[in-house]
């Protein structure tokens, strides 16, 4: 009988939250200020999407939740640092997140331009630690740096700043998303299932799921970034029609985001039918994608 998916993921948060702070530096340890920066960008608030990804993903392959924590840290800690970039005056110039002032109001650019060097390090030093074959954390740390460089998150932040005041098609769109958000969300499930060693079958199956998941993904932000207030969000809401940049929303229409939505999440359906093991976490994130509000 499976267990309640909402405890398993109440559980998985409190348990990320606990290693991401065992992992990073004491805010007291020399240089303090670089460290209290990182720890004010992967502290504060969140709600832990990619970790919860990673072990609802190995969860569903028969993973032990032991060998799924540092890849659960190693995610996020990949996504703290690239908020705390993706907030800077020369990128989206944003001086709230999480509803508290982002790293560098809170301290200065200079340090958080460090301390997301710092998290980026420190993502891949957790990974290595893994309590796995050396053959499969090598893998995994392919994965990892595959979906954070160039080829993945970074190159998808690239064509986003590209896209400014551009007009994309919803091919072009789609493909930026796929690589600024879509591809740390693809690698977290990946991370989950390389870690319990599932099959090549699985492995892309669940790789249709996690593409679905992250074009949902972007979707919703782009329809929370229209519907919400700034205090709902806990980021500054209405920056990308402020910033003549492409969404979904501003190309299809409210109606038609809403309809891309609804296909992302058949498709995510989909993906999943078939799968042996434990689904109903990651049909509990896929809900949550889809559904979630302010």
């Amino acid at each position: 009988m499976s267990a309640d998916p909402a405890r398993l993921l109440a559980d998985w948060t409190a348990r990320a939250d606990a290693l991401l702070d065992a992992l990073l530096p004491a805010a007291d340890a020399v240089p303090a200020r670089l460290h209290a920066a990182m720890r004010h960008a992967a502290l504060g608030g969140g709600k832990r999407i990619r970790p919860l990804l990673v072990y609802a993903s190995g969860h569903a392959c028969g993973g032990a939740l032991d060998t799924l924590d540092h890849a659960a840290a190693a995610v996020e800690l990949i996504h703290a640092y690239s908020l705390v970039h993706d907030d800077l005056p020369a990128m989206d110039d944003d001086d709230l997140r999480r509803g508290q002032p982002t790293v560098h109001i809170a301290f200065d650019e200079a340090t958080a331009i460090l301390a997301g060097d710092g998290l980026q390090a420190l993502a891949f030093a957790a990974l290595a630690r893994s309590r796995l074959p050396a053959e499969r954390v090598v893998a995994m740390l392919q994965t990892l740096a595959d979906a954070a460089g160039a080829p993945g998150m970074v190159g998808g932040q690239s064509l986003d700043l590209d896209a400014v005041g551009a007009h994309l098609d919803e091919a072009a769109l789609s493909a930026m998303h796929a690589r600024k958000t879509g591809a740390l969300i693809r690698a977290s499930v990946r991370l989950g299932a390389l870690a319990a060693a599932a099959d090549e079958h699985t492995l892309q199956r669940l790789d249709r799921f996690a593409t679905a998941l992250g074009l949902a993904f972007q979707i919703r932000d782009d329809l929370l970034d229209v519907e919400a207030s700034s205090s709902q969000l806990g980021k500054t809401a209405g920056k990308d029609a402020a910033a003549d940049k492409p969404t979904y929303v501003s190309m299809l229409g409210l109606d038609g985001a809403r309809d891309r939505l609804t296909g992302e999440a058949e498709a995510m359906r989909e993906a999943l039918h078939g799968i042996p093991g434990d689904l109903a976490p990651l049909q509990a994130l896929a809900a949550l994608t889809v559904q979630r509000g302010y």
